[in-house]
């Protein structure tokens, strides 16, 4: 896979999913077998904010040529992927979500592997930290 079907594969995945958490998080969570009370539909809309972040990064970025600019980027989509697939792989494993959630984990994992195996076979100039 390449840097730039990566980054538009995570932008379209964020513009998804960016607008119902945004505006609707209670759908998407009734769906998943959880219930959101005003601290989570909170937490839940700041989070579809933080998508359309991502989607803005990831697709204005996708045709970033500088190498050390795409490590920073990958290295951030790799820790925030990960992240997100341990949460959410240990929400669906407690029964916090349904068997729906092993959905989100699978894509968590997609990212996570995506960006981990670009960091690993394209290395940032020789000499330049990242």
């Amino acid at each position: 896979m390449t840097f730039r079907t990566l980054l538009v594969i995570k932008a379209i995945v964020c513009v998804l999913f960016g607008p119902i958490l945004l505006f609707v998080p209670g759908l998407l969570f009734k769906l998943l077998g959880a219930s959101l009370g005003a601290g989570g539909s909170f937490t839940a809309r700041e989070y579809g904010a933080a998508l359309f972040g991502t989607m803005v990064l990831t697709w204005f970025a996708r045709n970033v040529a500088e190498a050390r600019a795409r490590h920073a980027i990958l290295l951030d989509l790799f820790v925030y992927d990960a992240i997100g697939f341990v949460v959410t792989l240990l929400s669906v494993v407690s029964g916090v979500l349904n068997p729906l959630g092993w959905g989100i984990a699978v894509v968590y994992l997609f990212f996570t592997l995506g960006s981990g195996y670009l960091l690993l076979t394209h290395q940032p100039e020789a000499g330049v930290a990242a």
